[in-house]
């Protein structure tokens, strides 16, 4: 869920008139003085000409502006260098998992960051600004966005805003986005290798210090983009828990193909710290990007994650 943002008195920012060169003034919502654009050319979602075609866009608003390239083995360096380099605004035009790194190292004190549609799942991208057109979400919160805390969650260190899926399931992300990006032979690949790992060893858990519970995986979800959660009182926790091989079967299919909140052997509730533990290292989905984590693992509620620069309302998409 994000929360908009109060402006203090003196930050308010009166409307603002054209610059005499004819540029268009920026938003009212947010005191937007200067704006660094993050490109990544190596993204699959950003095109060659990103970093030419963010420089034209800027060019025609009220600001000053600065288009700074990924590049190298210093990637991290270059974050922190301009998050704390006096930039009101960080938009970043890059995957999934760079625009999940600004805004951890930005939280939230930093700047107000837009994290704009560069990868391939782009689930952040599309709960804040509901569209894959990242020329079209910079205009629009440039002219009239507005600040909103962004909540999310923390494990092992890695952040996430949307969804984090754990346990053998997780391991059915990159055949559904093979599918999706219409390479059937890489998608049949990726489910043969998935169905030989998954339902092969439950995943421990528990919420708030409950009981600990089994499951086949675990789904943490952000008040963002739940349907359950009104509020950004803790993630919503869904348990998957097929009792046999067809079960098993309908829970991968869901995986591929549909929402799997819709599934009778999904229950869910919200919590705020999460301990999930397995005999091994832990697959898991952070907001799209597959990792390890370690056998016993914390997953921690942040009900302040970051600030993000966003439409007014919220342009929200299913991206779960």
């Amino acid at each position: 869920m994000t929360e908009t943002l109060g402006a203090p008195p003196e930050n308010n920012v009166p409307a603002a008139a054209p610059a005499s060169d004819g540029r268009r003034p920026v938003t009212c919502h947010a005191p937007i003085r200067r704006v660094v654009v993050l490109v990544n050319p190596m993204s699959g979602g950003v095109g060659a000409n990103a970093a030419a075609d963010a420089r034209d866009l800027l060019a025609g608003f009220a600001c000053e502006s600065e288009v700074v390239l990924l590049e190298g083995d210093d990637m991290g360096g270059t974050m922190d260098r301009v998050l704390s380099g006096g930039a009101d605004l960080v938009v970043v035009l890059a995957g999934d998992g760079t625009a999940r790194a600004v805004a951890s190292r930005a939280g939230p004190d930093g700047p107000l960051v837009a994290p704009l549609p560069g990868g391939t799942m782009n689930m952040l991208p599309k709960a804040l600004y509901g569209t894959t057109d990242w020329k079209k979400a910079l205009n629009i919160i440039l002219e009239d966005g507005e600040p909103q805390h962004v909540s999310g969650g923390e494990v092992d260190g890695n952040a996430f805003y949307c969804a984090a899926i754990l346990g053998a399931p997780a391991l059915w992300a990159p055949a559904r986005e093979a599918l999706r990006g219409g390479k059937l032979k890489l998608a049949l690949t990726h489910a043969r290798r998935a169905w030989r790992r998954a339902f092969s060893g439950r995943i421990r858990f528990s919420l708030d210090g409950a009981p600990r519970q089994r499951a086949e995986a675990l789904v943490l979800i952000s008040p963002m983009i739940s349907r359950a959660l009104e509020e950004p009182v803790g993630l919503e926790a869904a348990a998957m828990n097929p009792h046999d091989a067809s079960d098993a079967f309908r829970l991968a299919a869901h995986a591929l193909f549909d929402d799997w909140r819709h599934d009778p052997a999904v229950k869910t509730q919200s919590a705020r710290r999460i301990r999930v533990s397995a005999r091994s290292r832990v697959p898991a989905v952070l907001d799209g990007e597959p990792i390890l984590l370690p056998a016993d693992s914390t997953i921690r509620f942040l009900p302040r994650a970051f600030r993000a620069l966003a439409p007014r309302p919220p342009a929200a998409e299913d991206t779960v």
